[in-house]
C-alpha cells in the first residue's frame, strides 16, 4: 500500500493545506451554481476503498457559489478588493474569494478542518472580551459582540461557535500520547496585522478586513496561506529560541486534568458556550448565518438539533429557510449549519413534539428524509427538527497510528455490522507496517476531539463498530465529525503526577506534612508520596493602611495587619501520585480545603526533561502579578503564554514564586523575568535565596518589567519608569541580550519589644522576624505617607489604575502631613558599626541601597563628599540619609535639593523608643518599640540591565501583542 503523508506536515498544522503544485480542482460555476471542492466522506461520497490514504493534497472541501455583492468585499485568499458584482462564497463557513483566486484555495473549510487535526489539543477559552479587529476561526465573521479567546494559542471564536471549534492548540508539553521530537510549524490564520509580509515572496499577507494570511504561533513566521506550504515544515522558535522552553522537553500526563488546570489558568465563573449561556433558553444561535432576528417575509426559521443529548439539553441550532423551500434544501442547510460536509442523501429531518403536545406521536413521528422532489414547502412544518443519520450497512473507517513515526496520516477501512474493535485492529495492522506484531499488543482507542476537553476511551475488542458508530450518531451528529479511532499499543503508561500543595503550617517535618494531610483529604499511601518539602516561604500580607482611622479589623477586635511585616511564612510540599484518579481526587479536596484557617493551594506541575534541552538553551521563568499594572496584569499573563509555552509563566497570586522555581530547578542555566512592583521583585528574590541550594543554576538572573507606582529599581536597571504598552516580543528582546550586574541584597531583623497595640494590650510581645530588602528602607514621614497610599488603594482600588493617578493621591495625602512635627530624632537612636551616630532634628531616616527613590528622585545627590565613598549598588554599603518633612521629600523629587547625608556603613542598630511607620521596598507596616538590625544578606543578587542600544531583531517582524490588549498602568505589589 502506499503511504499517505501526514496532514499539516508542509502548511497547516491541524488544518491540513496541500503540498505546493499538487492538484486543485478548479469548479466551473454558473451563476447561483454550487460546487463542492473537495471529495465528501459520507457513504455515498465517492468509490473510496478500502487501504491506506494515498498520497495527495487534502482538499480544502468548501461549497462554493458564485454569490451578487451588496457591499465592499476583500478576498479571503489575497486579501484584495473584489471589484465588480460577483464573488465566490463558501456558503459553510463564509470564506470569500476572487473567482481568479479559486483555484489557489488551499485552506480547509470549517466542516472537514477537524479530521485534518494532526495531534488533538483543546483550547483554554478565558472570559468574554471584545476583541478589535478579530475574526471567528469558525464562521470566518468578525468579533463584533463579545467573543472568547484562547489563553494559550491565538484562536478567537464567537461564544456560540465554540463546540465546533477544533481542537488544535498549540501542544505543549508531552503527555504520553503522539509524543514526537520534530517540532513543527503552528499555522493559525487571521492574526496579522495589516502591514505584514509574506516571508516567501515578501508581499503584503496580512488584512484588518479579513482573516487573511498566517502565522507560526511559536516562531512568527508570517506568509500567505499558500506560500507556508511551500516553507521548510519544521519550527525553529524563531529569534525567542533561546528564551522558548521546547514542548519536547516538558512532560506532563494530564489524563484526568483539564488543560486550565495544567496551565493554571483559573477557570470562567461563566458557564461554558454551548452549555447553557447563549440564551435564555439555553439555545445556541444561530447556524453560518447567525441569523437570530425576525425573518425576512416569505422565509421561516427553524430549530435545529443534532441529536438526542442536544435535544435533552435544549440545545438547538436556527436556520433560515423560505416557506416553500423543498426539503432537499431545508436538509442541506441543517447540515451546514452543523459543519457537517457528509452526502444528504444519508441523512433526514424527524419533527420534534412541542412541549404542549408531548404525547403527539404523529408529529413526534413525522420524517423530512431526501426523496423525489416534494410538492409540499415548509408552511405546516414543525419548528423543531432532529437531523438524523440513515442506517448504513456498511460504512469507510479512518483508522489513525497513535505513533507519529509511521509516515502515514491514517488508514481507511471498510466496517461491516460483523466488524468488531479487535476484527479492525487486525486489519489496520499490516497497512501500518506492523505484519509481524501480534493483535494482543494493540488496542482501539476512540478520541472524542472537543474543543475544551480531549477525550480518551478504550474500546472493548468485542464491541460491535457499527453500532459503535450508530450511537455516537445518535446522540449527536456533531460529536460524530469530531470522533477519531486510534491504533495504539496495550502498554501499560505509568501514571505520575506532581501536585503542588501551599498554605501549609510552616517548619514541620515530612512526616508531620503527611500526617496532616491525611488528616485534611485523607490521601491514600499506596499511591502518594511527599517528594519534596519547602518548611518555610514567604508570602506578602495584604496591606491595609492607617490614617487616623481604625481598619474594619480593628473595629471587630483583631489586630491591625499593618502591626507586622509584610510577610507570612508559610510550608508547601510537592506529591508524587502514582494514580491518576487519585490525583484528580486529591487536587480538587486540598483547593477546596483550609488547614488552621489558611486556604490551601494546589497546582498540576509538569516535569522539565532538562537532558533534552539544548546546550544555548536558557530557558526564561516568566512570574506576572496579575494586581500589578493598574490591575491589568492579566493581560500580560496572557500575551506571555501566547509568545512562549505556557508552562514557564506563573502567576503569582496562585502559590506564590515557588512552584516556578520548583519545576525549573534541574533546569542548568535559566533566567527570570519578574512583572511587577518593587515589592513583587523583592517577594521572588526572597523566594530565590530561600531555595537556591536546590536549584541545579544556583544563581539565575533576574529582569524586571515594573509595572507599579515607583519602579526605583526598575529605573536603575533601565528597564523604565513602568510598563506602558510596549511590544512584549521586544521587551524579551531586550531581555535575552541584557548584561548581568550584582546588587547587593540587605537583611532586616525586627525585635519588637513590646506588642504593637501600645503599653495596654495583654498581647505578648512579637518573636523577632526578618525581611530581606533590595531598595531602601524608610522609618518616620515616607513610610507613614506610604500607609495613608495604601489604604487609600485598600478602601477603592478601582481608582488606582494610573501612575499619575497614584502620584495624585501620594501629593494629596502628603499636604494633608506638610505641617504635623514628629521629632523623629528623639524617637529613635542609631548605631553604625557598633557607633552611636547623633541624628539631626529630622521627620524621616532612609536607608539607601540604589541610586533611585520616591519614583526616581536621588535622595544622596551627586555631590562628591570626602567623608563617604561613592555609592554603588554592590558596594557591600548603605547610605543613611534624613529628610526634614513633606516640604524637603518634594524639594527631593523635583531635584531641587538632595537629602542630609548621615552615615555610610554595612551594619546598623535602629533602637525604636515608640511605634514607628517602617517601609521596605515600599511595602509599609507600623513596628512596635524594639530594634531593627540591618546587615547584608549574604550572596548578592545577579540582576539583569537593559543594554543601551536597542536589541537586534531577526527575521520578521512579529505583532507581539496580538490581541490589542490595553496598555497597563499604574500602581505595584
Amino acid at each position: 500500500m502506499a503511504a499517505a503523508a501526514e496532514p499539516g506536515a508542509r502548511g497547516w498544522l491541524g488544518g491540513g493545506s496541500p503540498r505546493p503544485g499538487s492538484p486543485t480542482s478548479s469548479p466551473e460555476l454558473g451563476a447561483g451554481s454550487r460546487s463542492r471542492s473537495g471529495p465528501g466522506s459520507g457513504p455515498g461520497s465517492g468509490p473510496e476503498r478500502s487501504g491506506a490514504r494515498p498520497p495527495g493534497p487534502a482538499a480544502p472541501s468548501h461549497s462554493f457559489r458564485k454569490v451578487t455583492l451588496t457591499k465592499p468585499t476583500f478576498c479571503h485568499l489575497c486579501s484584495d478588493f473584489i471589484w465588480g458584482l460577483a464573488g465566490i462564497l463558501c456558503d459553510v463557513c463564509n470564506f470569500m474569494s476572487h473567482e481568479k483566486c479559486l483555484k489557489h484555495v488551499k485552506t480547509p473549510c470549517t466542516s472537514v478542518a477537524p479530521s485534518l487535526v494532526r495531534v488533538p489539543v483543546a483550547h483554554c477559552f478565558g472570559p468574554r472580551g471584545l476583541w478589535k479587529r478579530r475574526f471567528c476561526s469558525v464562521c470566518r465573521k468578525g468579533l463584533e459582540a463579545p467573543g472568547l479567546r484562547c489563553e494559550v494559542c491565538e484562536l478567537h471564536v464567537h461564544p456560540d461557535c465554540v463546540p465546533f471549534a477544533c481542537s488544535d492548540c498549540r501542544q505543549c508539553h508531552q503527555d504520553g500520547h503522539r509524543d514526537h521530537d520534530a517540532h513543527l510549524h503552528h499555522w493559525r490564520e487571521g492574526i496579522l496585522p495589516s502591514g505584514a509580509r509574506c516571508e516567501l515572496c515578501r508581499k503584503t499577507c496580512g488584512s484588518s478586513d479579513v482573516p487573511a494570511g498566517v502565522r507560526c504561533e511559536w516562531c512568527g513566521v508570517q506568509a500567505h496561506s499558500v506560500c507556508s506550504a511551500a516553507l521548510a515544515p519544521e519550527c525553529t522558535f524563531g529569534r525567542l529560541r533561546t528564551l522558548v522552553l521546547p514542548p519536547a522537553c516538558v512532560r506532563l500526563l494530564s489524563r484526568n486534568f483539564s488543560k486550565m488546570h495544567c496551565f493554571r489558568i483559573p477557570g470562567s465563573a461563566a458557564p461554558e458556550p454551548g452549555d447553557g449561556e447563549d440564551s435564555a433558553d439555553g439555545t445556541v444561535s444561530a447556524g453560518p448565518g447567525r441569523e437570530v432576528g425576525a425573518p425576512e417575509s416569505g422565509k421561516q426559521t427553524l430549530k435545529i438539533f443534532d441529536g438526542s443529548d442536544a435535544m435533552q439539553r435544549n440545545h438547538f441550532r436556527v436556520v433560515t429557510v423560505p416557506r416553500l423551500a423543498r426539503s432537499q434544501e431545508v436538509l442541506e442547510a441543517a447540515l451546514r449549519a452543523y459543519y457537517i460536509p457528509e452526502d444528504p442523501q444519508g441523512f433526514q429531518l424527524q419533527a420534534v413534539p412541542t412541549p404542549a403536545q408531548p404525547g403527539d406521536t404523529e408529529a413526534a413521528g413525522k420524517v423530512w428524509s431526501v426523496g423525489p422532489a416534494e410538492e409540499e414547502g415548509c408552511r405546516a412544518a414543525p419548528e423543531a427538527w432532529v437531523l438524523r443519520a440513515l442506517p448504513r450497512t456498511q460504512e469507510i473507517l479512518k483508522i489513525y497510528p497513535a505513533w507519529l513515526k509511521v509516515g502515514v496520516a491514517y488508514v481507511s477501512i471498510r466496517v461491516t455490522p460483523q466488524s468488531t474493535a479487535r476484527s479492525v485492529v487486525l486489519e489496520v495492522l499490516p497497512l501500518l507496517g506492523c505484519q509481524a506484531e501480534g493483535v494482543e499488543g494493540f488496542q482501539l482507542v476512540e478520541v472524542h476531539m472537543g474543543s475544551r476537553q480531549v477525550q480518551r476511551m478504550v474500546v472493548a475488542d468485542e464491541e460491535l463498530m457499527l453500532d459503535r458508530l450508530r450511537e455516537i450518531r445518535q446522540t449527536s451528529l456533531r460529536q460524530m465529525s469530531q470522533t477519531r479511532f486510534y491504533v495504539a499499543e496495550n502498554s501499560v503508561l505509568a501514571p505520575r503526577v506532581s501536585l503542588f500543595v501551599g498554605g501549609l503550617p510552616p517548619g514541620l517535618s515530612p512526616r508531620e506534612y503527611r500526617s496532616l494531610l491525611d488528616e485534611a483529604v485523607a490521601s491514600k499511601a499506596a499511591s502518594v508520596t511527599v517528594s519534596h518539602v519547602y518548611s518555610a516561604q514567604g508570602e506578602p500580607l495584604q496591606t491595609e493602611a492607617r490614617s487616623g482611622q481604625r481598619s474594619p479589623s480593628e473595629q471587630a477586635g483583631q489586630p491591625h495587619p499593618l502591626a507586622s511585616p509584610r510577610w507570612g511564612p508559610r510550608g508547601a510540599v510537592v506529591l508524587d501520585v502514582a494514580c491518576f484518579a487519585e490525583a484528580e481526587r486529591l487536587y480538587m479536596l486540598v483547593r477546596d480545603t483550609a488547614v488552621r484557617s489558611r486556604p490551601l493551594t494546589a497546582l498540576v506541575l509538569p516535569e522539565v526533561l532538562h537532558t533534552k534541552l539544548a546546550p544555548d538553551c536558557r530557558p526564561l521563568l516568566v512570574f506576572v502579578n496579575p494586581r500589578s499594572g493598574g490591575l491589568k496584569g492579566r493581560d500580560l499573563l496572557c500575551s506571555f503564554r501566547k509568545l512562549l509555552n505556557p508552562h514557564q509563566v506563573f502567576e503569582l497570586t496562585n502559590g506564590g514564586p515557588l512552584p516556578g522555581l520548583h519545576v525549573f530547578s534541574q533546569v542548568p542555566c535559566f533566567r527570570v523575568l519578574v512583572c511587577g512592583g518593587d515589592g513583587t521583585v523583592g517577594w521572588v528574590l526572597a523566594a530565590l535565596e530561600d531555595v537556591r541550594h536546590r536549584l541545579a543554576c544556583p544563581e539565575p538572573a533576574v529582569a524586571i518589567l515594573p509595572l507599579g507606582t515607583g519602579n526605583d529599581l526598575g529605573r536603575v536597571l533601565r528597564w523604565g519608569a513602568g510598563y506602558s504598552g510596549e511590544d512584549l516580543f521586544s521587551v524579551l528582546l531586550s531581555v535575552d541580550e541584557a548584561d548581568a550586574v550584582l546588587v547587593d541584597r540587605w537583611t532586616i531583623l525586627l525585635d519588637a519589644h513590646e506588642p504593637a497595640g501600645g503599653e495596654d494590650s495583654e498581647a505578648d510581645a512579637e518573636p523577632p522576624k526578618i525581611v530581606q530588602m533590595s531598595n531602601y528602607c524608610g522609618i518616620g514621614i515616607d513610610a507613614e505617607l506610604s500607609l495613608d497610599f495604601h489604604q487609600a488603594r485598600e478602601e477603592e482600588p478601582g481608582k488606582f489604575t494610573s501612575r499619575l493617578h497614584n502620584k495624585g493621591v501620594y501629593v494629596r495625602v502628603g499636604l494633608q502631613k506638610i505641617s504635623h512635627s514628629r521629632s523623629l530624632h528623639r524617637a529613635l537612636r542609631l548605631q553604625v558599626e557598633q557607633q552611636e551616630v547623633e541624628l539631626p532634628s529630622i521627620e524621616g531616616l532612609i536607608f539607601i541601597n540604589i541610586p533611585s527613590w520616591g519614583s526616581g528622585a536621588d535622595l544622596w545627590g551627586s555631590d562628591s563628599d570626602s567623608r563617604f565613598e561613592k555609592p554603588r549598588m554592590d558596594d557591600g554599603l548603605l547610605e543613611v540619609v534624613g529628610v526634614t518633612g513633606v516640604v524637603h521629600m518634594g524639594q527631593v523629587q523635583s531635584g531641587l535639593r538632595s537629602g542630609i547625608r548621615i552615615a555610610q556603613g554595612s551594619y546598623f542598630r535602629v533602637t525604636l523608643l515608640k511605634a514607628t511607620p517602617v517601609q521596605v521596598d515600599g511595602e509599609p507596616w507600623v513596628q512596635a518599640p524594639g530594634h531593627l538590625i540591618i546587615s547584608a544578606a549574604g550572596p548578592k543578587v545577579h540582576m539583569l540591565r537593559k543594554a543601551k542600544q536597542k536589541p537586534r531583531k531577526a527575521g520578521p517582524p512579529r505583532d507581539a501583542r496580538a490581541d490589542g490588549a490595553p496598555a497597563p498602568e499604574g500602581d505595584p505589589k
